[in-house]
């Protein structure tokens, strides 16, 4: 078999990902012991796990996230920061963009907006979504 010319021919039809686990399969010799469907699984899987994480990264870069790792899962709900755990839980479902809605979120000084503005931009975009983060004034300037 003709190793390079293959693995040239992946990377002709822009299958990077699929090239790099074909050469990591070549160098592994516990690799025989699977099946040529189970391989090829595997080939594909590295393909499409590496074009979803390109396009969350180009998701999350469009984003303009300030606080580019916030996350749900580390909202602090003290008391002092009000923030309502039930409808934090129904807006990291995400129905409100199947719904084509808006979040605009308001609150006093240090009750954690722009943190759980990027949350839920940085959940959107796993989820699939484009999303931006603006302040209001430069939000009216764009």
């Amino acid at each position: 078999m003709l190793t390079e010319p293959t693995l040239d021919r992946l990377r002709a039809l822009r299958l990077g990902a699929m090239a790099d686990a074909y050469r990591t399969q070549l160098q592994d010799p516990a690799i025989g012991a699977l099946s040529f469907d189970e391989r090829v699984g595997m080939l594909v899987d590295a393909e499409h796990l590496s074009r979803d994480n390109r396009k969350l990264t180009r998701r999350l870069t469009e984003a303009k996230l300030r606080i580019p790792n916030a996350c749900l899962e580390d909202l602090d709900y003290a008391p002092r920061r009000e923030l309502d755990r039930a409808l934090m839980r129904q807006l990291a479902t995400g129905r409100w963009i199947a719904e084509h809605r808006n979040v605009l979120i308001t609150g006093a000084t240090g009750v954690v907006k722009t943190y759980v503005a990027c949350a839920l931009g940085q959940h959107a975009c796993r989820q699939g979504s484009r999303t931006m983060h603006r302040r209001l004034p430069r939000f009216f300037q764009d």
